[in-house]
């Protein structure tokens, strides 16, 4: 008898498994493309920053993560207007990642290599002119400014740059050695505190643990809000107004003009873009009204 129930939780298990594994699941960030099955498995097999066709794409796209949440729309939008690309594949990495996936020629994600070459990279000013030779076109399309994130309610009642400073708050900070935002923030903290701040928000807190340096900002910065690991993040506003736009339970704390910083996203044509008319298509699209008013519906500032 003992074998007998043993085989049977063995095999309701099994069931419950093969049911787990098979449960349709919607990442809260982007709507996953159709097909004949979806086996995103939370934590487990679930690669939110590539999207679309990885198979002989005739446009590859390498955005900055931040704009993650314009995909669906623009991609959409995109494909509307310009019927003749069916297969796009889109990248939403840290800017400096996928710079150096451009530099390098190749990117491994858990067992899965990416050999693509980029049509098209988007990052922000400074990024895009460390990089002049690798570009024979290259627009400016959108701006950004910073906020501050909270969890509702602002428990640690967060109301300036300067608190970040205090011992009790934890902050979710992006890593300035690959991600735009985190020099651009440092230079956010200059202005509010000068040296002072910086040295006690990237250093003292580093050390003790109490700021944590993400590995991909626009994922994990949410996400250690939402679950209680952070009380503060600095973000891109844009960031924050998706977030609420989603209905998650978060607050923004403005940052005065005089000590925010104002971001430009540019994107650059590649030399060795091997969709050339495409990628023409596409810069083409960015300056576009139909592109601009989506970038204008996630919290982005154009022109």
């Amino acid at each position: 008898m003992k074998i007998c129930i043993e085989t049977l939780l063995a095999f309701l298990l099994g069931i419950a498994f093969t049911y787990a594994q098979d449960h349709p699941f919607h990442p809260p960030w982007n709507t996953p493309p159709e097909s004949a099955v979806n086996f995103t498995i939370p934590g487990v097999d679930n690669i939110p920053d590539l999207y679309g066709e990885i198979e002989n794409p005739q446009l590859v796209i390498f955005f900055a993560g931040n704009q993650f949440m314009v995909i669906d729309d623009l991609i959409k939008t995109f494909k509307k207007e310009y019927p003749q690309y069916e297969r796009i594949f889109v990248e939403t990495l840290p800017p400096g990642i996928l710079a150096k996936q451009i530099q390098g020629g190749s990117l491994t994600i858990g067992n899965l290599k990416i050999t693509h070459t980029a049509d098209i990279y988007t990052a922000g000013q400074r990024r895009i002119t460390e990089m002049p030779n690798y570009f024979d076109h290259t627009i400016t399309y959108a701006t950004n400014k910073l906020t501050l994130m909270v969890p509702k309610g602002n428990p640690k009642n967060i109301k300036s740059l300067t608190d970040l400073k205090r011992k009790d708050v934890r902050i979710s900070m992006p890593n300035p050695a690959w991600e735009g935002v985190g020099e651009q923030i440092k230079t956010a903290y200059r202005k509010a505190g000068g040296e002072e701040l910086i040295h006690a928000v990237m250093e003292e807190k580093v050390a003790d643990k109490s700021t944590y340096l993400t590995k991909i900002h626009h994922r994990e910065s949410p996400l250690r809000i939402l679950e209680g690991q952070a009380d503060v993040a600095p973000v891109w506003y844009s960031e924050a107004y998706f977030q609420k736009i989603k209905n998650h339970p978060v607050e923004s704390i403005a940052i005065p003009d005089h000590e925010n910083i104002t971001a430009k996203y540019m994107a650059g044509k590649l030399k060795k873009s091997k969709n050339k008319q495409a990628a023409t298509d596409f810069m083409t699209y960015l300056q576009s009204s139909s592109a601009k008013n989506i970038y204008k519906k996630y919290g982005f500032q154009v022109d």
